[in-house]
């Protein structure tokens, strides 16, 4: 075979090579997103329905319930207290804790 040829077939063979691992990553990309954006609304659902149960709770309560960082707690809870739909009384160290408006 004529090597100008082979180059030619194997450059073509390489670039849809190419878009095709890029397609499946990028589709992979946006259902990692996806599971993750479900994730946290799991989670911010069984936080409002741990405080429907028990009235309040602090930050580190919410971490060992949902086995979670404290930043992706305080998080959580921030959007919740944006939302409207809970409340933090108290405001710093120990003492804070939250409960559903």
């Amino acid at each position: 075979m004529n090597p100008i040829l082979i180059f030619i077939l194997g450059v073509i063979v390489g670039v849809i090579t190419g878009l095709i691992w890029v397609f499946c990553r990028k589709k992979n990309k946006v259902s990692l997103i996806k599971q993750q954006a479900e994730e946290k609304q799991r989670n911010k659902t069984k936080i409002l329905e741990l405080l429907e149960n028990r009235g309040r709770l602090a930050n580190d309560q919410i971490e060992q319930a949902l086995s979670i960082s404290d930043a992706t707690a305080t998080r959580y809870l921030e959007e919740l207290e944006q939302e409207g739909k809970i409340k933090q009384v108290g405001q710093t160290g120990k003492h804070v804790y939250y409960e559903k408006t």
